[in-house]
């Protein structure tokens, strides 16, 4: 895989206290616009997740959201995308954005956000896939899991022969960049390779 044609993007369903939250949101949506790039997405108009979404919209660019249906009343789902795929449960809307997308991007969020990142982060681990994982630390807003991580390994439970390669970016402008350069290195194959762990994972 040498480019990036769509980026899930993992993000809170609230906008946080900190104004940069939904800034950077906004700014990542122009950014995937800008490029061609398909946002795919956990199909919500609110917090973050609209912020994004709508940005995208905005600039001219596409989406696919993806949502289980108890959940596109409470996170009201917004009906602008050009693809918006109802799922029975959460298992089967992580397998579809996981499919979907060739790289995830964790903007700032609570539990599910870091559930969904932690997941990604636990196949990458287990050679499941090799598809770049970036943490977008806006205002150093996932340094404590990084000094998580950083103690996992210092205790031997995340060992040298299970490393756990994450990319990071302070700057929305940085997050695109390191992506494809992080894809450029990948395998020839492992697309295709990826596509079938997706349905057994």
């Amino acid at each position: 895989m040498s480019k990036i044609k769509t980026v899930c993007v993992y993000c809170g369903s609230g906008a946080g206290t900190n104004p940069r939250f939904i800034e950077s949101a906004r700014a990542l949506g122009k950014v995937l616009a800008e490029n061609g790039v398909r946002l795919v997405y956990g199909g919500g108009s609110v917090g973050m997740m609209g912020a994004v979404a709508t940005s995208v919209l905005d600039h001219g660019g596409t989406v696919t959201g993806i949502i289980p249906g108890f959940l596109t009343a409470k996170e009201n789902a917004l009906k602008r995308v050009q693809e918006m795929i109802v799922t029975p449960d959460m298992h089967e809307r992580k397998r579809l954005m996981f499919e979907h997308s060739d790289a995830f991007v964790a903007l700032p969020g609570g539990i599910g956000t870091l559930e969904e990142l932690v997941e990604q982060l636990t196949w990458q681990q287990l050679g499941r896939h090799a598809k770049p994982v970036l943490l977008a630390n806006i205002d150093g807003f996932w340094e404590p899991l990084l000094a998580l991580i950083a103690h996992m390994r210092s205790t031997q439970f995340i060992r040298a022969n299970f490393s756990v390669d994450i990319l990071k970016a302070e700057r929305v402008e940085d997050i695109l960049p390191r992506l494809q350069e992080a894809a450029a290195s990948m395998p020839e194959g492992s697309a295709a390779m990826e596509a079938e762990l997706a349905r057994r994972l």
